[in-house]
């Protein structure tokens, strides 16, 4: 670069840096000081002012690094996304992780790279089955369906809001069940002690729905590196944003990256990074299905695939994220304690989330089953279950949350068997899809629970109002 485009890049960068500081403050995380952050974050209002379930929280830095890619204008996916690919993966402790553009693109493509010819007598084939989970979001389950696949539910645990894994072995059909596809639901780590030996003892994949669950660890390890791919979302309302933008993450089977990448990539042979050629040395050199020997291996399909790429200024913005992540883990944990122990008077009226193997709460802490296993949660929202005795219900709750501008949500899509297009499905082909057992768990979260926010943008002030808003709700249902 010219010095003197280097020069005005860097004016450029800190007038933006400036503007972002005013402009923004109000995304800015909620454990900072005045002092800190060096801006006065605009004062809350009881009432007035919104208290969202999630969003994204992010600095100058982050600005700065989206308008510095910007201004390279390297716009598709290019050596920002190599730096982040790397740096996550580092994160996670795996092999790689392949960036695209979504969540629920990364599920895809984790199910589609298991279809593939490549993997030989281990490859996913039309109507083989996926074990998974009843309740839950609709794209962790969808891309089973979309690549001819059968899924098979087993039911959710109110409290941990994740599969009970004593069905697996019902679920299985010896033969036909190949994978299992579970989330770490709401930031909580299924048991993966269960779901990993019974795949082990199968012989089946495993693929990790970690888009949630960033951050989380089980036994110390972190969720998204226990399966053989795993899946990341980083929509606003995640660990950690790029806008739009998702990952699979590969824990050692390397073959698989190159396949999750020919999907990404339009389905192609090729694995140049974008921008460069000849990588393998042979571009003119293969001989691959019917094609003419020394066909542009550029122009060479091995998959039916998509193109699900971010753009690299995705990507800068990530890496500013990252290293931001350990204290935004920090902040969910220390938010979803505040809250437990603010709303701890009103058991009588609500269960309340616990981690995997956690046998209870209290103003010291979780107390532990017997397993020897330990989920470390960084907490995606707080849940509260109302009690069926309780003088108010689920929906009553969540209006007067509305009433008082704070977000909530139900559990995603709920038990989505009952979603319009489950049903639809069912009457055109019984066959697509079975459950084990009557699903009453996935049905209970789907008629009463429902979770506020503990994201890292949230300050103590909105926090304290969260849960006088609750108090004063129940108080008011008991006159």
């Amino acid at each position: 670069m010219h010095s003197d485009a280097a020069k005005l890049k860097e004016e450029i960068l800190r007038l933006t840096r400036e503007f972002a500081r005013l402009a923004h403050a109000a995304n800015r995380p909620g454990y900072e000081s005045a002092e800190e952050s060096g801006v006065e974050r605009a004062p809350f209002v009881p009432g007035q002012t919104a208290v969202p379930y999630a969003g994204r929280v992010f600095t100058e830095h982050e600005v700065a690094a989206a308008v510095g890619a910007t201004l390279d204008f390297w716009l598709t996916l290019g050596p920002e996304g190599a730096a982040f690919e790397k740096s996550l993966a580092e994160f996670l402790g795996v092999k790689a992780s392949v960036l695209c553009n979504s969540g629920s693109s990364a599920n895809l493509l984790a199910m589609a790279a298991l279809s593939s010819p490549r993997l030989g007598a281990r490859r996913l084939n039309p109507r083989d089955e996926v074990i998974t989970v009843a309740a839950g979001f609709p794209t962790t389950v969808a891309p089973i369906l979309q690549n001819g696949l059968v899924p098979v539910f087993i039911d959710n645990d109110p409290l941990t809001l994740n599969g009970r894994v004593e069905q697996l072995e019902e679920a299985r059909n010896p033969g036909r069940s190949k994978a299992v596809l579970m989330a770490h639901t709401l930031g909580n780590p299924f048991d993966l002690a269960a779901v990993t030996e019974f795949c082990h003892r199968h012989d089946l994949w495993l693929i990790e729905d970690n888009c949630d669950a960033l951050g989380c660890a089980y036994d110390g390890r972190p969720t998204g590196s226990f399966g053989d791919l795993s899946t990341q979302s980083f929509y606003p309302p995640h660990h950690l944003t790029l806008g739009e933008g998702g990952a699979v993450n590969v824990r050692d089977n390397l073959k698989l990256r190159v396949i999750l990448e020919s999907f990404r990539d339009w389905g192609r042979d090729c694995w140049c990074a974008s921008g460069k050629d000849n990588t393998c040395g042979r571009r003119f050199q293969w001989k691959l299905g019917e094609l003419p020997e020394g066909y542009d291996h550029k122009y060479i399909y091995s998959h039916l695939g998509y193109n699900l790429k971010p753009l690299d200024p995705q990507a800068a913005i990530g890496r500013a994220q990252l290293l931001k992540l350990p204290r935004f883990i920090q902040a969910r944990k220390a938010n979803w304690e505040r809250l437990r122990r603010g709303l701890a008077p009103l058991e009588e009226f609500f269960q309340f989330m616990l981690p995997t193997h956690a046998a209870g709460w209290s103003p010291g802490g979780f107390s532990w089953d017997s397993s020897g296993h330990r989920a470390d949660c960084s907490w995606f929202g707080f849940m509260m279950l109302v009690k069926p005795g309780a003088p108010f219900t689920r929906t009553e709750l969540a209006r007067g949350l509305d009433a008082r501008k704070i977000g909530n949500r139900m559990l995603f899509g709920g038990n989505l068997l009952r979603q319009p297009a489950f049903v639809q499905l069912r009457k055109d082909n019984p066959a697509a899809f079975r459950a084990v057992g009557d699903l009453s768990g996935a049905d209970r979260i789907m008629n009463q629970a429902i979770f506020i926010g503990a994201y890292p943008g949230l300050t103590p002030p909105m926090l304290d109002y969260m849960i006088e808003s609750v108090t004063e709700f129940v108080k008011s249902k008991l006159k």
